[in-house]
């Protein structure tokens, strides 16, 4: 019997470059899939990609987050702004959003949790990439420590992925891996961070750590074996 057979996942940010490869994915496994879009026009469409169930809501509304974590088990969460939000918002999903679905997800005894994050978050500056990243992208950055801190303090058993410069490449299953200041730095397929966001809450090496992620093969003599648990 499948032990994973009857688990309920949320997929939050589902209808986005990353989301849609993890659906891809969470669509060919036993655990029953609901997918969080903000975007009442997709709804059809993750459905018709696998979702058990497509449900519209607004992370900024801490009542929207509730809705979409109750029965839920584990959350992988790959929301994230768009440039035009980053240069316009005041507030951005990747902080505010995330940090009502960690807080929902706690009071709701969801057990796990695992987001995609970035290189260069919470003052990390380890390699040239994740400076960069501080100097181009430090909103999102900002954002995305706060929805960490959030998930630290949460009490869930978590994972947080750090990828580098996201690709639409095909997945390699060849990617570098390290604690967080590890100084790792390269470019990652979307492909590769889905496999590995999914693999998170089954992959014991994993738990409760915040993980660069990256493809360099030039960075394997820095990078830590982990028993990724693929399903």
């Amino acid at each position: 019997m499948d032990p994973n057979k009857g688990l309920t996942v949320l997929l939050a940010g589902a209808s986005g470059d990353t989301g849609r490869r993890v659906l891809y994915l969470l669509a060919r496994s036993d655990l029953d899939v609901r997918a969080l879009t903000s975007d009442p026009g997709k709804v059809r469409r993750l459905e018709r990609a696998g979702a058990d169930e497509a449900i519209v809501g607004d992370l900024f509304d801490r009542a929207d987050a509730e809705r979409a974590v109750e029965g839920v088990n584990m959350i992988l969460t790959a929301v994230g702004s768009d440039p035009r939000e980053v240069l316009l918002a005041d507030e951005l999903v990747d902080g505010v959003g995330n940090r009502n679905l960690v807080e929902s997800a706690a009071d709701a005894g969801v057990e796990a949790i695992v987001m995609e994050s970035s290189l260069g978050v919470d003052g990390d500056r380890a390699s040239p990439m994740a400076q960069f990243f501080g100097l181009t992208i430090g909103p999102v950055l900002d954002a995305k420590a706060e929805a960490e801190r959030a998930i630290r303090e949460s009490g869930l058993r978590y994972t947080i992925l750090r990828p580098g410069i996201l690709t639409t490449l095909s997945a390699t299953d060849d990617v570098q891996v390290g604690s967080a200041g590890t100084g790792l730095w390269g470019t990652i397929s979307r492909a590769d961070v889905a496999r590995l966001l999914v693999a998170a809450p089954f992959t014991p090496d994993a738990e409760d750590r915040t993980l660069e992620v990256v493809r360099n093969p030039l960075l394997r003599g820095r990078s830590e074996r982990i028993d990724w648990q693929h399903l």
